[in-house]
C-alpha cells in the first residue's frame, strides 16, 4: 500500500450513496419527478396524502425497504443523467 493510500478512501469510493444525506435524496427527486410520480412509482402515504420532506423522511428513517426503494430511484436517475 502505498503511504498516501487510505483503506477508507477504497470504501468510500465504492459506495455512491457517500456524502449524499436522505435529505438531498429525497428533495432531489420530488424536484425532478414531484410528488405525484413519486406515489406512483412507491405507494406510500408520506409521497400521495399531503406529501413533505418532513414527513416523508420520517417515515423513510424508519422503514428500510421503502428507503431502499427511494435510494435505488435515486442512484438509477444519476446514472442516467451520467450517461
Amino acid at each position: 500500500m502505498l503511504k498516501n493510500q487510505n483503506p477508507m478512501n477504497d470504501t468510500r469510493a465504492q459506495d455512491p450513496l457517500h456524502g449524499v444525506t436522505l435529505k438531498m435524496i429525497v428533495t432531489q427527486l420530488v424536484e425532478k419527478h414531484g410528488w405525484e410520480e413519486l406515489g406512483k412509482r412507491i405507494e406510500i402515504k408520506c409521497f400521495t396524502s399531503n406529501p413533505s420532506i418532513s414527513s416523508s423522511l420520517k417515515f423513510l428513517r424508519k422503514t428500510p425497504w421503502a428507503r431502499k426503494k427511494v435510494e435505488n430511484i435515486f442512484l438509477r436517475d444519476r446514472w442516467l443523467d451520467d450517461l
